[in-house]
Parts: structure tokens; sequence; C-alpha cells
């Protein structure tokens, strides 16, 4: 298959606040872990077709919740929403539908205890769905160049391979793709303990790179309370002997390119550029683990407008996501021999030396734009569609942390 070059002609979906999406779904999302079901048989009417389900489990109103809520329904990707509430949690399902229907995209909301029941909501809601598939399919399709693109990063089932491989050719796309005006996340500053001074030198102010520091001090404040690391049990049965080797090689997602802004779950960047996702929450140690698993941090990245996600493994992974399409990396040629069905980059040829780090960059950087043109990723062709959503607290950034 012909990978398309930057210069040969890209479409996205238009949305009416002019942001461009490379996928037009209709979300299911449920507004309390008592709705989950409902909409998860929703969903499962539809196997196959465009319709994607998320969700926030809790009874209880968290504002960073809402915000994750607010961004990912109203995300480029998204073309429609059905909200499903049982009627007495406490997520405002009024005010997220009606920010839903200010962007124009049609948006239902059922409440199980008012449409009486299981059965009846899975009914209501299957018909909505069908008829808000018809109408998304008149969205505009309009030319989309790589300088309107997000594009985020993560790193999960690390091992020793990962930073020597990987890590580093997503950082060389991370600079072919800033090199051409898209926007770039990496994270999380959990593991850049013990590198935040040359990190925070690569910023392209002295009050960001004060910021930088500081947010990787907050989560080395975080994690001593906690009493652990980023550092799993599987990352030293992998061969990772320290958080310090870990923290390097999660780094070398970052690539190369000057620093442009500190963002926090829910900030979109502003322009192209780099740009680091501060996910340890603000304030005391309240919510335990700052990400419960590797699709909590993927759901942070897509609310900040990423429209598909790089993953890296080297002992492999499965997971996929809801709304942005994920691209598997994987570190280690014999995870790959072994898991080449979810994998979509074999990095593991620079260990064999069959390839350098620049040419899987450019691999990297090629099939980013595949996905963006409608090709699926590995797990978008098997079906992953993991979300997660937990409690967190964040203040608002300030301006030092997205310099003008």
């Amino acid at each position: 298959m012909h990978s398309p070059s930057s210069s040969q002609r890209l479409e996205g979906y238009l949305r009416s606040d002019h942001r461009k999406g490379i996928r037009n779904y209709v979300v299911v999302a449920y507004l309390v872990e008592c709705a989950h079901h409902v909409a998860r048989e929703i969903v499962d009417g539809f196997r196959g077709q465009p319709v994607h389900l998320i969700g926030f489990g809790g009874c209880y109103p968290n504002a960073y919740a809402d915000r994750m809520m607010h961004s990912l329904c109203t995300h480029p990707n998204v073309g429609g929403v059905l909200l499903l509430s049982l009627g007495c949690e406490s997520f405002n399902r009024r005010r997220l539908a009606d920010a839903i229907a200010a962007t124009g995209r049609p948006v239902n909301t059922i409440v199980i205890q008012q449409n009486y029941g299981t059965r009846k909501s899975i009914e209501a809601g299957r018909a909505w769905v069908e008829q808000a598939l018809k109408q998304i399919a008149d969205v505009p399709r309009v030319a989309l160049a790589v300088n309107e693109l997000i594009v985020g990063t993560v790193c999960g089932g690390s091992d020793a391979t990962s930073g020597i491989a990987a890590n580093p050719a997503v950082g060389r796309a991370f600079d072919l793709l800033v090199e051409n005006g898209a926007a770039t996340i990496f994270e999380e500053t959990g593991e850049m303990i013990g590198l935040e001074d040359v990190m925070s030198a690569r910023a392209v102010t002295p009050e960001l790179g004060r910021e930088l520091k500081m947010s990787v001090e907050k989560a080395a404040r975080y994690y001593k309370v906690m009493g652990h690391a980023s550092f799993a049990p599987g990352n030293a049965e992998g061969g990772l002997t320290t958080i310090e080797e870990k923290s390097i090689g999660a780094y070398c997602k970052s690539g190369d390119s000057p620093i442009s802004g500190l963002i926090k779950p829910g900030d979109v960047p502003r322009h192209g550029g780099l740009y680091l996702l501060d996910v340890v929450p603000d304030g005391e140690v309240r919510f335990g683990f700052p990400n419960i698993n590797d699709n909590a941090e993927i759901a942070e990245l897509i609310a900040c407008g990423s429209h598909l996600i790089l993953f890296t493994t080297g002992r492999g992974s499965v997971v996929g996501s809801a709304i942005s399409p994920v691209i598997k990396i994987c570190a280690n040629p014999e995870t790959y021999e072994r898991m080449s069905d979810d994998m979509d980059i074999n990095a593991g040829k620079i260990l064999r030396l069959e390839a350098t780090v620049d040419d899987v960059g450019r691999e990297i950087y090629d099939k980013v734009l595949q996905v963006v043109s409608g090709v699926p990723s590995c797990s978008e062709e098997l079906g992953h569609q993991e979300f997660v959503l937990t409690y967190k607290s964040f203040e608002p950034i300030g301006p030092s942390c997205l310099p003008a």
C-alpha cells in the first residue's frame, strides 16, 4: 500500500468551530456507571460501524471529569453524541448537552429512569444512533494540512528496548511533524523525574522553563507521598533497572524540538510545536495513582485535541482507544514477531541493524499520514475502543505555560 507523502492531499471532516477531524464518529457516553450497561448494549448494536463508547463512572461531581467529557464530546473526530443518564447522578447532563449542541453536532439525552428502564432505553438509543449516523454522513470533507494536526504519544508495557528503539524513533517522527507545523504532545511528568533541568532548558522562554521544572518537582512530591514511582514489576521483568533508566527512555519520545508549552488535560495547543502534558493532579494527594492505566493517559491526550496517538511498547500491548486512532510502535523485535497483528511499526529493526532511528522515524511519520487519510491502524481493525476516566483535580494553567 502506498504511503501518502506530506505533499499529497489529505481530507478532514469540517466542524462548525472550524476544527477538522480525521474520523467521523457517533459517541455514546454514559454519565454514571449505572448507565454503562445500557450504553454498551446500544453501541454493541452497531458493531463494525463508527459508533464509540465512552463514559464517566462516578456518581459524585468532579470538575476534571466534567471538563474531560466536554472536551471529548466536542472533539473534532466526533460528529454526534448520545448521552446516557440514569437520572439521579450528579453529572450536569443538561449543561453537557447544551455545550455539544452549541457546536452544531446532533445530540440527544436518554434518562433511563424517565425512559422506563433498560429495554426501552436501549431501543430508543439504537433508533437515535441510526438516525445520527445518517445525519453526520453529510458532514463536509475539506482539505486538511499537516500543520492542522495534533498528535499525542504515550508508552506502555515498556522494557529495556523501548528507550533505545521505539521511543527515539517517535522522537524523530515528532521532529518531522513539528517541522511541518503540527502540534505534538508528550507526557508524563512522573517519568521525567531527574530530567527536569535538561527538559526545562528546551523551553522557548525562561518562564516556561520554570513551569516545566515545577511540574516535574510536583510529580516527585506526589510519588514520594504515594510511596512508589512510575516503575512497574513488568518493567523490571523486561530488563529495565531503575526509574532513571525508564525516564531517560520515555523522554526520548519528545524528540529535539523546542518545547512550546505546558498543558493540562483539556487544554488544546494554540499552534504547532511541542507540548508537555502534565497529568499529575494539583493540590494534595487525594486520588491515588495519577493514572490507573495507559488508557487513562490516552484519554487525556485526546481531550487535548489529539487526532491520533503514537503508542510505544516493548513487552507488548493490545489496547486501542475510542475517538482517536492508536498507532502501535514496537521496540522489541521478539515481541513484534509474537504480536504482529497488534503492531503497526516494527522499531525492533533498529536493534537488528536493519534500519536506523531516522528510517523508522520517517516510517512512523508516513504511517501517521496514512491513518489521517483513513487507513485504519491495527487497533482500529481489531475493534479496540478502550476508555477510562477517573477522578482528578487540576488548577488552570497560567500565561507563562503557553507563551504568546
